[in-house]
């Protein structure tokens, strides 16, 4: 007998759950920028991804774009990435996407900040073989109120914060990120 293939429904509730958390989001923020990105992963990646969508709508959680006078931004260096990206990660138990990106800022880079809403939402798409899902990525925007990042993130996968005035080349999700600064 062969097992039933169950990935088609997982991305299809993935998928409504996406739906709603998106216009969640949108509903209760005004001017924030949007883009899209596309993955393409493997089979066993995919289930990993659709499973967190299905659970909250976002695969990866929430972020934050965290600036301070002179128009820096923070970012913290992801080992395992190899790349300088904003701080953030899931969401615990019941917390908001918002809770979960302020907590992530403190753990991976010391940092308190005076939230101010949303600054992007992204719209992730997934394919794997001839399955397909979609998630949201909130980034949320905030003004830092303390100065000198110190990484304390439990997970060990950040190993340095620091502040840019230019953004690295190996800055992941760079092209938007340079969109939004554009517009601040």
């Amino acid at each position: 007998m062969t097992p039933v293939d169950d990935l088609w429904y997982l991305a299809d509730e993935a998928s409504q759950q996406a739906e709603q958390t998106y216009h969640r989001l949108a509903d209760r923020h005004e001017e924030y920028l949007e883009f899209e990105t596309t993955k393409y992963v493997s089979r066993r990646r995919f289930r990993t991804v659709a499973t967190r969508i299905r659970d909250n709508g976002a695969p990866y959680g929430a972020h934050t774009l965290t600036y301070r006078p002179g128009d820096e931004l923070l970012l913290v260096r992801h080992d395992a990435l190899d790349l300088w990206v904003l701080p953030g990660g899931q969401t615990d138990g019941d917390e908001t996407f918002r809770e979960a990106a302020a907590r992530e800022l403190r753990e991976e880079a010391g940092i308190d900040a005076r939230f101010e809403g949303l600054g992007m939402l992204g719209r992730v798409t997934f394919h794997s073989q001839n399955h397909t899902t979609w998630g949201i990525l909130p980034l949320f925007e905030a003004r830092a109120e303390s100065a000198e990042p110190t990484v304390a993130d439990p997970d060990g996968e950040i190993t340095d914060a620091q502040w840019f005035a230019e953004l690295p080349p190996d800055t992941r999700d760079r092209e938007q990120l340079v969109r939004w600064r554009e517009q601040l």
